[in-house]
C-alpha cells in the first residue's frame, strides 16, 4: 500500500505539538441503498503550540477538497495531508469521498442474503479511520466528537453517543448526535440499517441490542443473557474501578460480515456470528459472557484512560481480558471462567510465548503497522494471566484500590505502564519494579519443576533468561482415595529464586506444580510420578485442578515430551469425570486436535476411536449432549457411525451439518442430501454450512472450487474462513491438498493486501496441516521474513505449530 505508517516517533511530535479540541464531522450513507460511496465532511479544531509550525493531517481517502483557516491545501500524499503556517487556533475542514470496503478497512456495506437488506458499520481498528475521514489518528489526541450522519429513511444510525435529534427529509434522514467525552479517533463508530432493536433498564442505564432482520428470533431468544451479563459487567465495574460508566446508553449492534468485535465507546459492534443460529452450549456462551465482560471493560481500559502509544495496547487488551475473567466468577453464573480461560486462550498463550514470535508484553511498536502484529496471545491471555498474577501478589483490595487510584487520576487522558504500576504500588505498598521488568518487559514462560531428595522438596524454577519472575503459587500433594485423589496439602510459595524450598509430605500420588492456577508458567510432574500423570489427572477432585493436568500433558506435547497417545488418554480421562460444563467442549476439541492432527498416521484412526467412544459416552449426559454429539461427527470412524448420529441430532440442523461434513470426508456422497438440507436451513449463512461439506469431500474437482471461493473470490465470511480452511486440509487427502499448499505459498507475498484482519485470517488458517514436509515449513519461513510485520507474525507461528506437529507425528 502507498499510504505511510505513523511512526511512534511522527506521533509523539505532532502530540506535543498540538491540542485537538473537537471534530465535527457530517457523514453522508445516502447512496449505500444502491451504489458504495460514502462522502465525509471533517472540521477538526485545534491549537498549535508553536505557531508558524507544520505537521499534517491523516487522510487516506480521496480528497474532494481541504482547507485551513480559509487556505485551500494541496492533495494527499501517501495518506497525509500537509498542514504548514499553523496559527495559535486552527479550524481544518476536509472533503473526502471513499468506496465501501470489501475488507472492512474504515467503511463496510453487506447485504443480508435472506432479505437483501443493506446494513453498514465502520471499523476505526489502527489506523483504519484515515481511510474515511481526515483525523489525527493516534490514540493520544483524544477529543470530543460530534457525528451527523445523513442515511435512507428506512435505517436506524448508531454511533457512540445516545439520543441523536432525527430530522426527516424525505428519502433521507439527518440524526446529529450530541458530541461524546474525548475519544481517540478508533474509539468512535457508526453503525445503520434496519436494525431491530430491543432495549431494557440495566444498573441505571439504557441498554440496547441491535440485529439484522433476519436474525430476530435468535436475538430475541439470547437477550435475557446478554442483558443480564451486560448489567452484572456494568455493576461490577463500577464497584471495582470507583466509576460508574459515565454515559447513560451502553448498546451492542449485532452486524453481518464484521470481522470480530470493536469496543467503541457505548456502541459496541460485533459480528453477528455470536448470534450462534443453533442453540448455544455452555461452553460457547461462557466464551461469549468473557467477550461481552471483555468489551464492556475497554469503556474504562481503552476509551476512558487510553494508551499513549501502541507499545502499551495490554493497558487495553490484558486489562480488558483479565476484567471479563474477573467479573465473570465474581458476579455470573460462569463461575468457571478462569478454568475455561485456562482449557482455552491461557494454552494458546504459552505455545506462542514458547515459539519464534514471543515478545514482552510491553514491547516496542514503531509504527502502526506493527501494532497491527501485536493483538495476539501474548498481549491478551497471557497479559491476562500475568495481571491475574499481579492481584494475586499484591491481594484483591489493594489491587482494586490501585485500579480505582488509576481511574480517578487518568480518566479522560492517557497513560502509560509506568502510570498503572505506580497506582497499584502505591496502593499495595510493594515496590514492583521487579515485577515489571520480569512480567512485562521480559519474553519467554518460566519452567517450573518439583524435585526431592532425601533433604524434602525443592521448586526449581528456571526463567527463558536464567533467573525466573517473581511468581506467587500453590503447589497441591494429592493422594489416592478408592478411585479418587484427595488433597493432602496446599502449600502457597513466594518464588524469588531458582531453588524454593517447600513443605510438603513425602509419597504423594501426585504432586500439582501451580494448584489453583494463580501463575503463568510452564510446570513439569515430578520424575516418579510422571507416567502415571496422564491416568491419574481424571482423579483430581477440582475443575481448576485437572485443568492444570491437563495444561501441563498438552504443554509436554507441544515440546515433544509426551506423545498424542499420552494427551489423548489424559483427556479423554478426565472428560469422563468431568463436572464443569464449560470446559467439556474445549477439552473435546484438544482431544480431537491431538489424535487427528498430532499422531502419528499408523496411530491416527485408533485414536480417533477412543475420542469417539468418549464422544458416545458422553453424549447421555445431558449439559454435555450436544458438545459430545459435535465431538462424534469429528470422530465418527464409519458411515454407519454418522446414521446413528444423524437419528440422534433429529432436527438440529448444524449437527446434521456437521454429520453431512464428517460423511464427506469417510468418502460417501453427500450432495442430494446437502442441498435437501441447504433448502431448508433457514440461516442467512447456510451457504458456508454447504461449503464445509464440499470443502472435507476428498474430490480434486470439489478442492479446487472450494479454494476458488474460499482464497481466490473472498467470499467467505471473515468469522468462517477458520472453519471451511479447517476441513479443507482434511486428513488423508495428502495427494489432493499438495498443489494448494503450494498456491498457499503462492499467495503470502500479496495476502496483506486486503487489510489487516484479512491478512491475518488467511494467512493463519490457511496454512497447511497435511500434504506438507519439513521442506515446506522452512520455505514458509523463509517467505515470512519478507512479509509485513502481521503476516511475519502469524505465518512463523503456524510454521513453528506444524513443525512441532510434524516432529510428533514421527
Amino acid at each position: 500500500m502507498s499510504d505511510r505508517s505513523l511512526t511512534q516517533t511522527e506521533a509523539e511530535g505532532r502530540a506535543s505539538l498540538l491540542t485537538v479540541e473537537r471534530y465535527d464531522v457530517a457523514v453522508d450513507l445516502s447512496d449505500l441503498l444502491t451504489g458504495s460511496r460514502v462522502r465525509c465532511e471533517s472540521t477538526i479544531t485545534f491549537t498549535c503550540h508553536r505557531p508558524g509550525a507544520e505537521t499534517f493531517v491523516d487522510c487516506a481517502a480521496m480528497v474532494e477538497s481541504a482547507t485551513l483557516n480559509g487556505v485551500v491545501l494541496r492533495s494527499a500524499v501517501e495518506g497525509r495531508i500537509a498542514l504548514t503556517d499553523l496559527a495559535e487556533s486552527n479550524v481544518l475542514t476536509v472533503v473526502s469521498v471513499t468506496e465501501c470496503s470489501a475488507d472492512g478497512r474504515g467503511v463496510h456495506k453487506a447485504v443480508d442474503p435472506a432479505d437483501g437488506e443493506t446494513y453498514v458499520f465502520t471499523d476505526f481498528s489502527p489506523d483504519y479511520a484515515r481511510y474515511v475521514l481526515a483525523c489525527f489518528d493516534q490514540p493520544d489526541l483524544k477529543a470530543p466528537w460530534a457525528f451527523t450522519v445523513t442515511a435512507p429513511a428506512g435505517w436506524r444510525v448508531l454511533s457512540n453517543s445516545g439520543d441523536p435529534r432525527i430530522e426527516d427529509l424525505g428519502s433521507v434522514r439527518r440524526w446529529a448526535f450530541p458530541p461524546t467525552p474525548p475519544l481517540a479517533a478508533y474509539n468512535t463508530v457508526i453503525n445503520a440499517g434496519p436494525y431491530y432493536e430491543l432495549r431494557r433498564r440495566g444498573a441505571g442505564h439504557d441498554l440496547g441490542l441491535f440485529a439484522r432482520q433476519s436474525l430476530v428470533s435468535i436475538l430475541d431468544r439470547d437477550a435475557d443473557e446478554l442483558f443480564t451479563l451486560t448489567t452484572q459487567g456494568l455493576e461490577f465495574f463500577a464497584g471495582r474501578f470507583g466509576m460508574p460508566f459515565p454515559q447513560h446508553k451502553y448498546d451492542q449492534v449485532f452486524t453481518p460480515e464484521f470481522p470480530g468485535a470493536l469496543e467503541n465507546f457505548g456502541c459496541v459492534t460485533w459480528m453477528d456470528w455470536f448470534l450462534r443460529r443453533s442453540t448455544p452450549t455452555r461452553a460457547e456462551w461462557d466464551i461469549f459472557s468473557r467477550y461481552l465482560l471483555h468489551e464492556l471493560a475497554h469503556m474504562w481500559f481503552g476509551n476512558i484512560v487510553t494508551m499513549r502509544w501502541w507499545d502499551d495496547l495490554w493497558l487495553n487488551e490484558a486489562f480488558a481480558e483479565f476484567a471479563s475473567n474477573w467479573a465473570a466468577v465474581s458476579v455470573t453464573s460462569y463461575t468457571d471462567a478462569w478454568t475455561a480461560h485456562l482449557a482455552g486462550e491461557k494454552l494458546k498463550a504459552y505455545f506462542m510465548d514458547q515459539g519464534p514470535t514471543t515478545h514482552p508484553i510491553r514491547q516496542q511498536v514503531r509504527d502502526v503497522s506493527e501494532a497491527a502484529a501485536t493483538f495476539d496471545a501474548i498481549t491478551y491471555p497471557k497479559g491476562a494471566s500475568v495481571l491475574q498474577q499481579l492481584m494475586t501478589y499484591v491481594g484483591e483490595a489493594k489491587f482494586s484500590a490501585g485500579l480505582t487510584r488509576y481511574f480517578a487520576t487518568h480518566a479522560w487522558g492517557n497513560t502509560t505502564l509506568q502510570d498503572l504500576i505506580d497506582a497499584v504500588a502505591d496502593a499495595s505498598g510493594r515496590d514492583l519494579d521487579q515485577w515489571r521488568t520480569g512480567w512485562l518487559e521480559t519474553a519467554g514462560t518460566d519452567r517450573l519443576t518439583l524435585d526431592h531428595d532425601t533433604d524434602g522438596f525443592t521448586l526449581v524454577a528456571q526463567g527463558p533468561g536464567g533467573r525466573p519472575r517473581p511468581h506467587v503459587l500453590a503447589v497441591g500433594a494429592y493422594e489416592r482415595s478408592g478411585d479418587h485423589l484427595e488433597r493432602t496439602a496446599l502449600v502457597e510459595v513466594e518464588v524469588a529464586g531458582e531453588r524454593t524450598r517447600i513443605d510438603l509430605p513425602a509419597g504423594a500420588d501426585l504432586y500439582l506444580v501451580n494448584d489453583e492456577d494463580l501463575t503463568f508458567a510452564s510446570t513439569r510432574p515430578d520424575a516418579t510420578t510422571r507416567d502415571a500423570f496422564f491416568s491419574n489427572a481424571a482423579r483430581l477432585p477440582t475443575a481448576t485442578a485437572r485443568g492444570v493436568a491437563v495444561t501441563t500433558a498438552w504443554d509436554m506435547l507441544i515440546n515433544g515430551e509426551a506423545t498424542a497417545a499420552e494427551t489423548v488418554q489424559c483427556l479423554t480421562g478426565v472428560l469422563a469425570v468431568e463436572t464443569s460444563a464449560s470446559v467439556i467442549e474445549p477439552y473435546l476439541n484438544l482431544a480431537v486436535e491431538a489424535a487427528d492432527l498430532w499422531s502419528p498416521e499408523s496411530e491416527r484412526d485408533e485414536l480417533l476411536r477412543t475420542v469417539a467412544a468418549a464422544c458416545r459416552s458422553l453424549s447421555g449426559v445431558g449439559a454435555c449432549r450436544t458438545a459430545a454429539l459435535r465431538g462424534f461427527a469429528r470422530t465418527a470412524a464409519e458411515v454407519e457411525d454418522v446414521a446413528w448420529l444423524q437419528t440422534e441430532a433429529g432436527k438440529d440442523i448444524d449437527l446434521q451439518w456437521r454429520a453431512l461434513v464428517r460423511k464427506a470426508q469417510l468418502g460417501s456422497p453427500t450432495a442430494a442430501e446437502a442441498q435437501a438440507l441447504l433448502d431448508r436451513d433457514p440461516d442467512p449463512e447456510a451457504w458456508v454450512s454447504r461449503l464445509q461439506v464440499r470443502a472435507a469431500t476428498p474430490d480434486a474437482a470439489e478442492k479446487k472450487a472450494v479454494w476458488q471461493t474460499l482464497v481466490t473470490d473472498r467470499a467467505v465470511p471473515i468469522a468462517s474462513v477458520h472453519s471451511v480452511a479447517a476441513l479443507f486440509w482434511s486428513a488423508g487427502q495428502d495427494a489432493l491438498l499438495r498443489p494448494h499448499a503450494e498456491a498457499y505459498l503462492d499467495l503470502v507475498p500479496t495476502i496483506h493486501r486486503s487489510g489487516t484482519v484479512s491478512a491475518r485470517t488467511y494467512t493463519k488458517w490457511l496454512f497447511p496441516l497435511f500434504g506438507i514436509d519439513l521442506t515446506f515449513v522452512g520455505r514458509a519461513e523463509d517467505l515470512a521474513a519478507q512479509a509485513v510485520p502481521v503476516v511475519r507474525t502469524n505465518l512463523l507461528d503456524q510454521a513453528d505449530r506444524m513443525r512441532r506437529i510434524l516432529h510428533s507425528r514421527g
